[in-house]
């Protein structure tokens, strides 16, 4: 099997990217119903008191919504809370300043309507940086139990997918407060991004 079926994923962690790049085809999961509390509307990034969770506010008619139909809540101003969380977390890293015009654009201004849009407009930036030159598609109905595909969903409902990620070696690198909180693994993307630079697609 040669297809890997992912869920939608704000700043995803390590080993989702690892994931895109280990399998030769890709799908993402739209048409699931709305999982609380996972990568699809949070990240996890290392601030100056350990690990932080970043979650997108989301408008909730019920517990039957479809991934593609969940709206994000601007009902205040999580943009820019995000944006000055980041810096504040990682300013001080190494290359923080190299890629901060790469994802400030994405904090400054309401663009997207959609979780599932935000996500991607995010992730395709993302991969560009990883240097990822990977199509993948999106899916067009919901199967419970998928024929000849690796299925990743509930992988990334899992609280700490890592733990359950067998395939998955963490490969430690230098983080900005190690020294006060030893390594974190599998944080977001973005704090591999931020500390190693050009070296991030050797750790993933």
């Amino acid at each position: 099997m040669n297809t890997v079926l992912l869920p939608t994923s704000y700043l995803g962690p390590l080993n989702y990217y690892s994931k895109l790049k280990k399998y030769e085809n890709c799908e993402i999961e739209q048409f699931e119903h709305l999982s609380k509390q996972t990568y699809r509307s949070r990240c996890v990034i290392y601030s100056p008191n350990g690990p932080l969770i970043l979650s997108i506010p989301l408008i909730k008619r019920n517990h039957r919504q479809q991934m593609k139909e969940v709206k994000i809540s601007y009902e205040y101003d999580w943009l820019k809370l995000h944006w000055r969380t980041l810096e504040s977390a990682y300013r001080r890293s190494p290359f923080f300043e190299y890629y901060e015009d790469d994802f400030q654009p994405f904090y400054a201004t309401k663009k997207h309507d959609y979780l599932i849009d935000f996500n991607e407009a995010l992730q395709q930036k993302i991969m560009q940086l990883l240097k990822l030159k990977k199509q993948y598609s999106f899916t067009s109905e919901y199967i419970k139990t998928p024929e000849n595909k690796v299925d990743l969903r509930v992988l990334f409902s899992e609280k700490d997918p890592a733990k359950a990620d067998t395939e998955f070696q963490i490969i430690p690198y230098m983080q900005v407060f190690e020294n006060k909180h030893g390594f974190i693994p599998n944080l977001s993307v973005v704090d591999l991004l931020f500390n190693t630079g050009s070296k991030a697609p050797n750790y993933i």
